[in-house]
């Protein structure tokens, strides 16, 4: 994905900011996982899955 595109692109719950983790992106405040498919995230809530706790601690390192 590209930098600029993921510098541009906000959470749609919150308006946060995301962060690229493996096929997805990540909204630290929503606690959601946007998946990212061929290359395109899909940034609706209801495609998120919710984060677990252990990957919310993640983001804090």
């Amino acid at each position: 994905m590209d930098k600029r595109l993921l510098d541009i692109l906000v959470c749609p719950v919150t308006k946060g900011k995301l962060i690229k983790h493996n096929d997805e992106l990540w909204s630290r405040q929503a606690a959601l996982a946007f998946p990212i498919r061929d290359g395109i995230p899909v940034m609706l809530e209801e495609e998120a899955r919710t984060l677990s706790n252990e990957e919310i601690s993640e983001l804090d390192k």
